[in-house]
């Protein structure tokens, strides 16, 4: 018993700090115009950031041969684990970081379920998706205008061969709803 009360308190004392003095946004809710579908981003830590996007986006088709010639629409699921690195830095120089304006570096997974296609004329169908790192700016500004981009390398896995492909997010849109903490400039 003992040990369960001083674990509880020590899981309560790193979530308050990992709380306090975060120059991440609390929360924010997205639509994105580009890849249609919204996106939530929620602060971790200092500088930390979960991002959950829901969206239908560009992708490359990884079952095709030339899966980097092959795009089309999916419905996806992506979510990041952003770790700004440039917030401190963007501050001191006087730049905004309202709605999270920064850099980041984010292990990223997505899962997309395209339902039955037809690819190079054999039927393909499941869920695929990828799991890789990558790196990307982000930037919004006072009208709610917000926009971000991000690219890596993600390793594909599905109902095909998995292989190490690129990856490349873009998010267009606009911040409805949000809750600061950092004001910015």
């Amino acid at each position: 018993m003992r040990r369960l009360l001083f674990l509880a308190f020590l899981l309560i004392g790193f979530l308050t700090q990992a709380q306090y003095g975060t120059n991440c946004e609390i929360r924010q809710f997205k639509l994105n115009a580009f890849n249609p579908g919204i996106e939530y981003e929620m602060a971790l830590g200092v500088n930390s950031t979960l991002d959950i996007r829901v969206a239908y986006q560009v992708a490359l088709e990884p079952a095709s041969s030339q899966p980097l010639e092959d795009f089309d629409f999916f419905p996806a699921i992506t979510v990041q684990n952003r770790y700004y690195h440039n917030l401190n830095s963007r501050e001191r120089r006087r730049r905004s970081i309202y709605g999270n304006s920064g850099n980041y570096v984010a292990p990223s997974v997505a899962v997309f379920s395209p339902g039955e296609r037809v690819v190079e004329g054999q039927l393909v169908d499941g869920i695929h998706g990828y799991g890789g790192l990558v790196y990307g700016i982000q930037r919004s500004f006072d009208s709610g205008f917000s926009f971000s981009i991000d690219a890596g390398a993600g390793y594909y896995v599905g109902p095909f061969k998995g292989t190490i492909q690129p990856v490349v997010n873009l998010s267009i849109g606009w911040i409805i709803s949000e809750k600061r903490w950092c004001v910015g400039l």
